[in-house]
């Protein structure tokens, strides 16, 4: 008698923050995915939301297990939670969703079969698609900017069949992670708290040797709102200097130390006029603590150690311009980005 082949076994985390317009159709969605039962499991971890989500999760959805933290702990640490259960329960994979997306029924399969090619892909993506406009892509796998900015790659484009291909980093909204290269690396680093952990994370599995590819056949819909991201300027900013001093080699961070000069000077008055200054003065104010850079070289040292691969090897999948596409800006686009671009192609050539 042949023997059944065994799924893998996947834990479906899902950071909830008041989410009371979202969560009840991801939940749904996900109860009707054509997975072995017995395989996955849905694990719904609360940033101590006060608008009824967690009730209202309690009330429909009794089933699903739900961990409710006393205080708002952030993307990171609250996906951490979930990451070493993972872990200590033996699970093969874990899959972050965001609390605003849909999934089709066959989403997990689909990225599942992609992950199981080969033993050095750390990190697969579904395709996430705009839930307003589902003909217009959300992300296809993001891009890393050489001074740290990080944006949606293909961003509205038209939809259209696409084949399995490698990515630079992966979006939190919607990703499988392989555990036993997570037990290697680490999870999030919990000081970013939101935004650009994924960055972080992708690039330290590029370092380590694993690969990160698109699942373009395992589709998530994403009710995602540009405004709404952007006014996190804090985190974005400061987060983006985190991921390029923690993983950059110091000779690296030298060459593009000009241009972080330049560009820092930019978002400063960019700040002043679009009324975020004191937020950027809460970035610098961040790096004045002798106790944050504790913390940074405490992470660098760890990232370092795991390095296998060189950053003229990693940043061969960077790019020299800014393009973010729900931000038109007439300075960026025909200063800084042909500065910024100049300077890139310059100093790729020379980093070893």
């Amino acid at each position: 008698m042949k023997k059944k082949k065994m799924s893998k076994k996947v834990l479906i985390i899902i950071v909830n923050y008041n989410s009371s317009d979202y969560i009840g159709d991801c939940l749904s969605s996900l109860n009707k995915i054509n997975y072995q039962k017995d395989d996955f499991k849905i694990l719904v971890i609360d940033n101590n939301s006060t608008d009824g989500s967690v009730e209202y999760i309690e009330r429909t959805w009794p089933e699903i297990e739900l961990i409710k933290n006393n205080s708002n702990l952030g993307f990171a640490a609250a996906n951490n939670i979930g990451l070493q259960q993972a872990v200590d329960c033996n699970f093969d994979y874990a899959y972050l969703l965001n609390q605003d997306t849909v999934v089709q029924s066959d989403f997990l399969q689909q990225a599942i079969k992609v992950a199981e090619t080969s033993e050095i892909i750390g990190a697969v993506q579904s395709k996430l698609l705009l839930y307003s406009d589902k003909s217009k892509i959300n992300s296809i796998g993001n891009e890393i900017h050489y001074l740290g900015f990080a944006f949606a790659g293909g961003y509205k484009l038209p939809d259209k069949p696409l084949a399995v291909k490698e990515i630079t980093y992966p979006s939190g909204a919607g990703v499988l992670l392989n555990v036993k290269c997570l037990k290697k690396i680490g999870f999030f680093n919990p000081e970013f708290f939101m935004y650009h952990e994924d960055v972080d994370l992708g690039w330290r599995l590029w370092l380590a040797g694993y690969s990160i590819l698109l699942a373009p056949e395992s589709l998530v819909y994403h009710k995602y709102e540009f405004s709404r991201s952007i006014k996190k300027y804090y985190y974005m900013e400061r987060n983006r200097y985190l991921v390029i001093f923690q993983n950059y080699k110091l000779s690296t961070l030298l060459l593009i130390a000009p241009a972080l000069i330049f560009m820092d000077i930019v978002m400063f008055f960019y700040s002043f006029f679009s009324g975020w200054w004191l937020e950027e003065l809460r970035v610098h104010y961040y790096f004045l603590i002798p106790a944050n850079w504790i913390k940074i070289f405490k992470a660098r040292k760890k990232i370092q150690k795991n390095r296998r691969i060189g950053d003229k090897e990693i940043m061969k999948r960077f790019v020299g311009k800014i393009l973010f596409q729900d931000l038109a800006n007439p300075l960026l686009k025909y200063v800084g980005n042909p500065i910024l671009n100049l300077y890139w192609r310059i100093i790729k050539v020379i980093i070893f």
